[in-house]
């Protein structure tokens, strides 16, 4: 028996996360033509798994498949980011809410760990990148909405499309840092009305420096 025909699930997803992040590494660009006989030879797989991952990027709109065409990398226009920042500022803004209502001291903590390693990541982007992207997933995880977080997951991905990373802007990061400086006030005085205005402020001012 093959690989395929053990664990076809498996096959497919793995498919799947190797081109999401070719897709995140810009290895196929936004707009681009994906060559499904070219990547089966790769990969030594039939086309039936490659299909079955494409659908699973198309429904976390990396992908967009058009008929008789093919599937393409989706490109992000300036509307359709400004549309994604819109939702996550209202999904993340609310989970901030709940989260300064209800996190445990312990929740605090470790947001405020994870916020002090972020601070100490300034000089490293790459390290700042990851760590920033961990405490918006964390923060999410807290306010406890596998929903909110799917659909947040998915609008993040989205976003990695935009081919220019707001935190690149000079001087975002310094600006972010403060953002969250904020947001994280708010959490510690229990105010969920100021985390949720202060986590829209830090999207608002994601989306300008993006633009």
């Amino acid at each position: 028996m093959t690989a395929e025909a053990l664990a076809p699930r498996a096959l497919y997803e793995e498919v799947a996360e190797l081109l999401r992040q070719r897709i995140f590494n810009r290895e196929l660009e936004p707009g681009s033509w994906i060559d499904e006989v070219r990547l089966a030879q790769e990969y030594g797989i039939s086309r039936t798994p490659l299909r079955e991952a494409l659908k699973v990027l198309a429904a976390e709109g990396l992908v967009t498949m058009k008929v008789r065409r093919g599937a393409y990398v989706t490109e992000v226009s300036e509307r359709d980011l400004a549309e994604v920042y819109h939702l996550l500022a209202l999904l993340e803004s609310d989970a901030a809410a709940v989260v300064a209502e209800r996190a445990t001291d312990l929740e605090r903590k470790e947001l405020q760990k994870l916020h002090r390693e972020l601070e100490g990541a300034l000089g490293d982007r790459a390290r700042f990148f990851a760590l920033n992207e961990r405490f918006h997933m964390r923060l999410l995880e807290m306010a406890n909405n596998r929903w909110r977080n799917q659909m947040v997951a998915d609008l993040r991905k989205v976003m990695k499309l935009h081919r220019h990373n707001s935190l690149l802007k000079t001087g975002r990061i310094e600006e972010s840092l403060a953002e969250h400086r904020a947001v994280m006030a708010a959490i510690e005085d229990r105010d969920p009305e100021g985390a949720r205005e202060r986590m829209q402020v830090h999207f608002r001012s994601g989306l300008e420096a993006a633009a």
